[in-house]
Parts: C-alpha cells; structure tokens; sequence
C-alpha cells in the first residue's frame, strides 16, 4: 500500500499535467486566432491597395454622401427628431411637384391676355415636358434606390418614383427658378423669394429622405443646364402660328382635293 506522501505526489503531478496540457492548449488556440487575424488583415489590406486611387476616392466621397444624407432626413417620419413639422415640409414639396406646374401653366397659357404671355407660358409647359424626359431618361440609366427612411405617403406612393438619382423636384425647381428670373421677375425682392423656394424645395427633398445629397446637387447642376437648352430650343409664338397656319392649309387642301376627286368619279 501506498503512503499519503506518495498518493499527495500522485495526485499534484496529475492536476500539474492537466493544467501544462490546459495552458498548451489555450496558447496553440491563441496563436492560431492571432494568425488568422494578422493573415485577414493583411488580405484586406492589400485588397484596399489593389484598388485604383479612382475607385477608392469614389467608394470615400459615396460614404460621406450616405452619412450626411442620414443625418439630413430629419423629417423622415413622424417619429423623427423634426417630425412635428413633416406636414410644412411635404406642403413645401408638394410645391414643387410637375402636376401643380403643368395645371398652372396650361390654365394660364388658355388664358393669357397677350400674344407674349402665352409665348412665355407655351415654352414653360414645354420646358416642364423636356424635364420630366430628360430625368426619367438618367433615373432609368442610374437605377439608383432611394435611401432606406424614405416613409411611402399616399401621394407619394402614386407620384414618386421608385429610382432617386437624380432629384426630379431640385431639376424642377433649378430651372424653374431660372426661367422666371429671366422672363418674368424684374425685382430684387421677387428674385430672392424665387431663388429661396428653389432651395426650400430641394432641402424638403433631403430633410424628407427622399434623395441622397448627390442626388439634389446633380439634379440642381441638370436643371440649371437644362434652361440654356429651353433657350436654344424656344418657340416663336408667331412662328408657331404661321406652322399651325400652314399645317391647316394643308389639311384642308387635302380634304378639298379628296372631295374634289370624289365629285369627280361620280
């Protein structure tokens, strides 16, 4: 039989190899973990290195547009940090909409006083038709999605559009804006008011989450260009009439001759 001394020798020599066993283990699992670690980072180091300076610069200045566009969306919801002033803000989209214009234009056009009025409108509703072209043209080459707290609202779900780049309303009211501050605003106070809705409308598009940032300053960049081609492209009033003039001569010479040549045979 084995004496206490020599059973306790036993017994400390076991608990010393499991813990020596232990210890071995712990350190191979954390020299593997550091491996794996150093050999990931390393990866996507030289990933991010591979990369053109092009591409980087892009990826960085895109991070910024989310981040800033994230912060902007104040009126994203009721719930938002300014939800309590989201109706003030739609009512000033809403401001900006293409159906408001294009009834105001028409009404204004059927009603105009002068031969140079109705010019002026006729070349605005043709402007507001070359703005919606021209924006459903990018947005369907873009395929940009709108940014994730944009909240559906009953109008919007009919007349939003489901792709963001670029801001249908900043385009809008880009080239609105200058359009009336060269044909029909003559006054300082009345340019002002004109240049501060333009930015009241796109600041709702952000402040609503509606758009990223890119968004409204490349449509504001679009609108503002799309006026000096409403100008290269504008429309005589009486060059239209003597158009329509002409194109009625020869739908009534038409209708003669066919009539004529009827009587004819019979």
């Amino acid at each position: 039989m084995s004496s206490p001394a020599s059973r306790r020798n036993s017994c400390r020599g076991v608990v010393c190899g499991n813990r020596a066993s232990s210890e071995c283990h712990v350190r191979r699992r954390a020299s593997s973990c550091s491996y794996f670690s150093s050999g990931a980072q390393t990866q996507d180091f030289s990933v991010s290195l591979s990369q053109p300076i092009f591409t980087i610069t892009l990826r960085f200045l895109l991070a910024i547009d989310l981040w800033l566009s994230k912060r902007l969306g104040v009126c994203a919801c009721e719930e938002s940090p300014w939800g309590s002033i989201r109706p003030l803000v739609r009512l000033v989209e809403l401001s900006g909409h293409v159906i408001p214009w294009l009834i105001g234009t028409v009404y204004t056009l059927l009603r105009g006083q002068s031969a140079e009025e109705q010019e002026i409108m006729l070349n605005l509703a043709l402007a507001l038709l070359l703005d919606l072209l021209l924006v459903r043209v990018v947005k369907t080459m873009v395929r940009r999605r709108r940014p994730a707290q944009n909240r559906s609202d009953i109008l919007s779900t009919f007349f939003v559009e489901r792709y963001s780049f670029p801001s249908g309303h900043a385009t809008r009211a880009a080239m609105c804006a200058r359009f009336l501050l060269a044909q029909q605003v003559d006054t300082a106070s009345m340019r002002v008011v004109v240049v501060g809705w333009a930015a009241l409308v796109s600041l709702s598009r952000l402040l609503l989450a509606r758009h990223y940032v890119t968004d409204v300053g490349f449509g504001l960049a679009m609108g503002y260009c799309q006026y000096s081609l409403v100008e290269r492209l504008w429309v005589n009033w009486d060059c239209l009439q003597d158009l329509l003039l002409m194109r009625l001569r020869e739908k009534l010479n038409r209708a003669c001759g066919g009539l004529w040549m009827a009587n004819w045979k019979h």
